[in-house]
């Protein structure tokens, strides 16, 4: 595997409007270590940069409208929920087979590195259905092979959502307090701002092309906050 820091590398991202992946695209746009990077959309981004390429794709034909495509470093933002879903089937189809889809992309494009936004408790043999498909999805990427595999498993996400009510805002303010007396392994339930981890998720690949980090990697809260 070649990590040539004095390259300049090409970043690929999917999910860049959503909450935590728009946070990621700017810091890979902000960083040194990038000179290109291309971001996956089903609609144009309201942000524009020289070094950002937007493709407007459909993600049931992923593979074969990027064919073209070469990366070195995939970032996969996209996630959905059962209810915005609308039915598991919908759900698995945005959170289990458009990222896989995603990785096949990135493999083809000779990508060292695959970095997969999961979910504390993701596991492929789990009863939960949400958890299992997260778990199931892990391990069907971990299984491409990929130089390196940086999968981060944050518990709840604070940001603002363009969808979030009130109460619900109020609540995830009371939740990130209360995290503050987590302590140990508990800690890996505390709230995490979305704009933290899309900076922890492109200073990963950045660590991991200057120190030649090889292999899978499972990151909770406590691993992710030391990337900040």
């Amino acid at each position: 595997m070649n990590m040539n820091s004095s390259n300049k590398r090409t970043a690929l991202i999917a999910g860049a409007s959503g909450l935590v992946g728009g946070h990621c695209l700017q810091s890979l746009l902000n960083s040194p270590v990038y000179e290109k990077v291309i971001a996956l959309s089903r609609q144009p981004l309201t942000l524009t940069h020289e070094k950002l390429e937007c493709l407007i794709v459909d993600f049931e034909q992923i593979e074969s409208e990027t064919s073209h495509l070469v990366c070195d470093d995939v970032f996969c933002c996209l996630g959905t929920t059962i209810k915005k879903a609308g039915s598991q089937t919908n759900f698995r189809k945005v959170d289990f087979d458009y990222c896989l889809g995603l990785a096949m992309v990135g493999k083809r494009g000779r990508a060292e590195h695959f970095l997969l936004i999961s979910a504390i408790g993701a596991r492929a043999k789990s009863g939960i259905f949400y958890s299992r498909v997260k778990g199931e999805l892990e391990q069907a990427i971990e299984e491409l092979g990929f130089g390196r595999f940086s999968v981060f498993q944050p518990s709840l996400l604070a940001g603002e959502r363009k969808d979030t009510r009130r109460a619900e805002a109020i609540g995830l303010k009371l939740t990130a307090k209360l995290s503050s007396l987590l302590v140990g392994p508990l800690s890996d339930y505390s709230v995490i701002e979305a704009k933290d981890l899309g900076a922890a998720m492109v200073s990963a690949a950045q660590a991991g092309v200057s120190h030649e980090v090889s292999g899978a990697q499972r990151l909770r809260y406590r691993e992710i906050m030391k990337y900040l």
